[in-house]
């Protein structure tokens, strides 16, 4: 278009037409084929020569909610099933800040010199609006994230620790089947978790802080009669006389729970993982754990038991999922839940009613 300045009546005056724009798109840039997404025989052959890409993308699929992926991803676990169970697993708790993160970066090279592979699941808090994790775990394992023998994977937990820890424990099977003879396996800290993380690990490791202000918060029973062995991070500098006490408090109150099935007492050390010191008694700790547990028969037994557990969980979870997205029970579920709401059912009524719908639907 013409500039108006340019006509008879502004003689004098001339407006030029300026550059033409180029197109903001690059014409040189070539769009990408989609992916292929790997068949189930190409996935299985990856996995088991240790390619840590498609392993990558097996877990991907692992934790995909998309039934396609899902078909595809059990496929897979089936026919890795052969190849895993031959790692050490062990599960790494402790409060947030007690350096787990820092403590697993140094595990890790301290395990990986004695050889083999080590791979870190890390399941992390995730955020409300964009489901990701927040920790960004891998971020803060610097040496380990660049280490050639090193696979981790931080999962987000989304709101359901349940369903990640399934996921999880599927995962141990794919990097156990990718050649991964060591796994840790962390958690968020906040207690749920823990009991799914131990159903699933061969030691489970409680990393405690001493000089916190409140030594009684760390002896939860709970938390206390699950750990295999704990230790207390930052005994260094002007806090290693209250490491020391600290482990001492630990001690005696072990003491006061019943013996572990295992026949094992578990062990109170301090160490420090930003400097590196007493990493080798810890370790030393765990495999004197292992060896033992081998011996009795326990390990065995722990494994056989965690499988079992395994099968109910997802069983529950297949009937939660078909429960839920029932179409008769998704179109009267908000109806029902006003109907407690406003006082004109009782919670237990709804729900009878609801999986009354449920069954009868499976009927038809």
């Amino acid at each position: 278009m013409e500039h108006p300045e340019n006509s008879e009546e502004y003689k004098g005056l001339v407006v030029n037409k300026g550059i033409e724009q180029p197109s903001s798109v690059n014409p040189y840039l070539k769009r990408k084929p989609k992916k292929r997404q790997l068949s189930v025989a190409e996935f299985v052959d990856g996995i088991t020569k240790g390619d840590v890409t498609i392993l990558s993308q097996a877990v991907t699929l692992v934790e995909s909610v998309k039934p396609e992926h899902q078909s595809v991803a059990q496929e897979v676990i089936e026919k890795c099933l052969p190849y895993s169970g031959n790692s050490i697993r062990v599960g790494i708790s402790g409060v947030p800040g007690a350096g787990k993160s820092t403590s697993i970066d140094v595990f890790g090279l301290h395990v990986l010199e004695k050889g083999g592979k080590l791979a870190v699941l890390a399941i992390d808090p995730s955020s409300e609006r964009s489901k990701g994790s927040i920790l960004g775990d891998k971020t803060r394992m610097e040496q380990l994230s660049v280490h050639p023998k090193s696979f981790i994977r931080p999962s987000p937990s989304a709101g359901s620790l349940g369903g990640v820890a399934r996921k999880t424990r599927e995962t141990i099977i794919l990097c156990e089947a990718a050649g991964f003879d060591k796994i840790f396996v962390e958690t968020v800290g906040v207690g749920q978790s823990e009991t799914a993380v131990h159903s699933m690990v061969d030691f489970f490791l409680l990393i405690q802080l001493a000089g916190t202000g409140d030594e009684l918060q760390g002896i939860k029973r709970g938390i206390m009669e699950m750990a295999d062995g704990i230790v207390i991070n930052k005994a260094d500098g002007d806090n290693l006389e209250r490491a020391k006490l600290a482990a001492t408090q630990f001690r005696n109150a072990l003491h006061l729970f019943p013996a572990p099935e295992s026949g094992w007492t578990p062990k109170v050390l301090t160490y420090s993982g930003f400097y590196n010191i007493g990493v080798k008694e810890v370790w030393d700790m765990v495999y004197e754990y292992i060896c033992f547990v081998k011996e009795n028969g326990y390990f065995e037994y722990r494994r056989n038991e965690q499988s079992k557990y395994w099968m109910y969980e997802s069983i529950n979870e297949q009937l939660r999922d078909s429960f839920y997205h029932n179409p008769k029970i998704e179109a009267m579920l908000q109806k029902k839940e006003q109907q407690v709401l406003s006082g004109n059912l009782t919670s237990f009524i709804a729900a009878k009613s609801l999986l009354d719908t449920y069954f009868e639907d499976l009927k038809m």
